[in-house]
């Protein structure tokens, strides 16, 4: 857990409709330099459209939303000069090549001597063979890689992960966990939203559990088995249960 808590992503009171849905309401946390914090819910939580907002490809009507104190609203530019995005699917451009993913990458933060930094990239998420490929001709993991190596190349404050490790084969996968990790570890705040508990119990300093876009929990895995009065020792996938509720349970309870 680190440390030291510098705070780079301020979520407050975030609320999010769609068509008379409430997809967010009231959201509030906090993510730290070089911590790791794992966002998890069932389907329909509102996870990818928290992501969505923080990223500012929602907008934000309701609440507020502040990456390293710049307002993702009325200080577009500043916050996302500091904010890294990996979606769920990531779409490249079809027309430009791997190495000019990289470049334009480069010229959107304004980065200056990128390109070894950029070779090391494409060589981490075993892209360096693939430099001349176009993004229409990637495969789905090869999409995933190339997200993160753009990423990765400014050196973002705040990174915001949703399904990293979808589409990956097991090399893959092993990769991008190291590179999760190294990222916190060099001060950088991360978002992990993913399915994968395990994962999520792995890597995660604390949690964020939402369900119906409320926010259940946040804390630690031991402070979640405190509060939901699980057993001490309880996975991650018990306190998931708990704090959502157990469909197994209630259909028993319907049953009985």
């Amino acid at each position: 857990m680190p440390t030291q808590e510098t705070t780079l992503l301020t979520v407050e009171s975030l609320s999010k409709s769609y068509e008379g849905t409430q997809a967010l309401s009231e959201l509030s946390f906090e993510a730290h330099a070089g911590e790791i914090l794992g966002l998890v819910g069932p389907n329909g939580a509102g996870k990818t459209t928290t992501l969505r907002s923080i990223a500012g490809v929602l907008p934000v009507r309701e609440g507020r939303v502040r990456v390293c104190g710049f307002d993702v609203m009325s200080q577009e530019v500043q916050a996302k000069s500091s904010l890294g995005w990996v979606p769920d699917d990531p779409q490249p451009f079809d027309t430009l090549t791997v190495a000019e993913h990289m470049e334009f990458t480069a010229s959107l933060y304004a980065i200056d001597d990128w390109h070894t930094r950029s070779e090391e990239l494409l060589e981490r998420f075993e892209l360096s063979e693939k430099r001349d490929a176009l993004g229409g001709e990637l495969s789905r993991g090869m999409r995933q890689k190339l997200a993160f190596a753009c990423t990765w190349l400014p050196r973002p404050r705040v990174v915001l992960l949703d399904e990293p490790l979808s589409g990956l084969d097991p090399r893959g996968i092993r990769s991008a966990r190291e590179a999760i990790i190294e990222l916190a570890r060099d001060g950088t705040a991360v978002l992990l939203s993913s399915h994968l508990l395990e994962l999520i119990e792995a890597l995660a300093h604390r949690l964020l559990i939402i369900d119906r876009g409320r926010r259940v929990f946040v804390g630690t895995l031991v402070e979640a088995r405190a509060s939901l009065s699980v057993l001490e020792g309880s996975n991650l996938e018990e306190i998931f249960f708990a704090a959502t509720g157990d469909p197994e349970l209630k259909r028993d309870d319907e049953l009985s």
